[in-house]
């Protein structure tokens, strides 16, 4: 059975929620169409977060991806639509989208969106010998 791109993004419980740990998810293969051109945008999004009760599934993350192939958006609204729609579903402890958007007409875009839950503080780093 063929996937097909969808807008809905699903989640399975966090197996540790007592612990915070980070959670890195590469994106190498983005695309959107530019508003003012109709031209394909491309961009490897990094999605980094720190998980409370939910994480999200994989395959339905792709498909999310993938549905904004055909839309047109411009970088800055992009990566904050998808960060909100990320912060909706999973309501992390911390979370950061960074979208690299290719380069076009000399000029590359990056695009650094994050959100932090009132009260939530990053634990003390550590460092080793």
């Amino acid at each position: 059975m063929p996937s097909t791109p969808q807008r809905t993004l699903e989640t399975f419980p966090n197996p540790e929620p007592e612990r915070d740990y980070s959670i890195r998810i590469r994106v190498p293969e983005f695309t959107c169409l530019c508003p003012k051109t109709g031209q394909p945008d491309f961009a490897e999004l990094t999605l980094e977060y720190v998980p409370d009760q939910l994480c999200v599934e994989l395959k339905s993350l792709k498909l999310y991806v993938w549905s904004y192939r055909d839309e047109e958006a411009f970088h800055e609204a992009v990566t904050n639509r998808i960060l909100g729609d990320l912060v909706a579903v999973l309501h992390p402890r911390f979370m950061r989208l960074t979208a690299a958007f290719n380069v076009r007409g000399g000029i590359h875009t990056t695009v650094v969106a994050e959100h932090r839950a009132p009260g939530w503080q990053p634990p003390s780093p550590v460092s080793l010998p």
